[in-house]
């Protein structure tokens, strides 16, 4: 019996009228939520998503004139060793700014997914490892991967110095003199490169370097202003705060209300993907498989030391931050069992429409996913956060259409 109303009828043509209005009075109903559950909900519609927080390590962080111009970097494919790759190369617009590929292909093919970064303004760890800990550190290592971007520091210079002077002179101030400078040349795997750059002076070298951490700066500025938009689930909310059966009725069916009971009740979901990014920006080892082909993977466990090497970091000298707006990588959790094969959960907003999943893709399809962690297999290293969820196949169903929600 999918509705109260329909025991009701039979009931009632029984003529067991008071057994029937007490059947109707006491089943539930697919739109009636708890207080609790309603405050739960709000925590989830994106009507409850904070203003930007500060960056205090990127003093550009809120120029628009910067954020226009980073714009234009981010499409740019001439900061590439071929030509052909942009930081938009892998973050399309028109897929939530992720690529749909198993892992992201650049200059080469790169270890991991491609993560969408909507909305990575809150998160204080960028990359599936955490292993940069601002939008303008995590912009400058695709520049210099060799899988990715694949040139170096001193080609971004010269370019910059031919194709943008004005514009970067003008967001902050006068490019230092390039005579001289070598034409490919950073501390990056190319052996070549990495020759010329030992080979530049201190000077030098710092000169460029603050032309490359400019154009991180830039791009980061653009970034902040990428953020998920409200779809059919955040109209929910609203009326599910409100009150407003009439208008949940219209917006849910009965199974995506049901898969969203499981996803804030019985699933547990809301463990790791909570808040209105629905990511908790944490590091979770969820039992995932290691990508066939490719080295293993310690997630966060290599990423924390890595963060806290990093030339650019929030306590470096490129920095614009205080030691003391710098508390979450001062108070880093840098070692221990809980951070091997951890990675950061991405945002579920748009999940549906970015197969594959996980940090290299290894599971194909999002039915797939929720199997997964409804059965809440072995950790292959380190230890699993899951356990079964044991939810029938209905039940995954629903939770199923809950998602797709997310998406619309």
């Amino acid at each position: 019996m999918s509705h109260p109303r329909q025991l009701f009828i039979i009931l009632a043509l029984l003529g067991i009228i008071g057994l029937a209005a007490a059947a109707y009075a006491w089943w539930p109903r697919p739109n009636d939520w708890t207080a609790a559950e309603r405050a739960t909900l709000q925590t989830l519609g994106l009507d409850s998503l904070p203003p930007l927080p500060a960056d205090p390590s990127n003093r550009y962080a809120n120029d628009a004139q910067a954020a226009a111009w980073g714009e234009k970097l981010f499409f740019d494919t001439r900061f590439s060793v071929n030509g052909q790759v942009a930081c938009g190369t892998c973050h399309l617009p028109q897929l939530g700014f992720q690529d749909g590929l198993p892992l992201g292909k650049g200059v080469g093919q790169t270890g991991r997914r491609t993560m969408p970064i909507a909305g990575t303004a809150y998160s204080p760890w960028l990359f599936w490892d955490g292993r940069k800990d601002s939008q303008w550190a995590q912009a400058l290592g695709p520049l210099e991967s060799a899988v990715e971007h694949g040139s170096s520091r001193t080609q971004y210079a010269h370019l910059i110095a031919t194709a943008y002077r004005d514009e970067y002179e003008a967001i902050f101030g006068p490019l230092p003199d390039l005579t001289g400078l070598p034409a490919a040349a950073g501390p990056v795997d190319n052996p070549s490169a990495r020759a010329a750059w030992e080979g530049m002076s201190a000077a030098g070298q710092e000169a460029v370097n603050q032309i490359f951490v400019n154009i991180g700066k830039a791009i980061a500025a653009y970034e902040r202003t990428l953020l998920p938009q409200p779809t059919r689930f955040d109209a929910y909310v609203q009326a599910a705060v409100a009150g407003d059966t009439a208008v949940m009725r219209d917006l849910f069916t009965a199974d995506e209300v049901a898969g969203l009971r499981l996803f804030i009740g019985q699933a547990n979901c809301i463990r790791c993907h909570n808040g209105p990014l629905l990511t908790d920006n944490d590091f979770h080892n969820t039992a995932v498989s290691q990508a066939p082909g490719l080295p293993e993977d310690l997630g966060r466990a290599a990423g924390a030391p890595q963060v806290l090497a990093d030339e650019f970091n929030c306590l470096s000298a490129y920095s614009d931050a205080t030691s003391e707006q710098c508390a979450e990588l001062r108070f880093i959790l840098a070692e221990g069992e809980q951070l091997i094969r951890a990675f950061k959960p991405p945002s579920l907003r748009g999940v549906a429409q970015r197969p594959p999943y996980m940090h290299a893709g290894q599971i194909a399809t999002l039915e797939d996913v929720l199997i997964h962690y409804n059965t809440a297999p072995t950790a292959p290293a380190g230890h699993s956060e899951l356990e079964p969820l044991n939810l029938s196949p209905a039940e995954l169903e629903q939770l199923l259409a809950f998602l797709q929600t997310l998406n619309e």
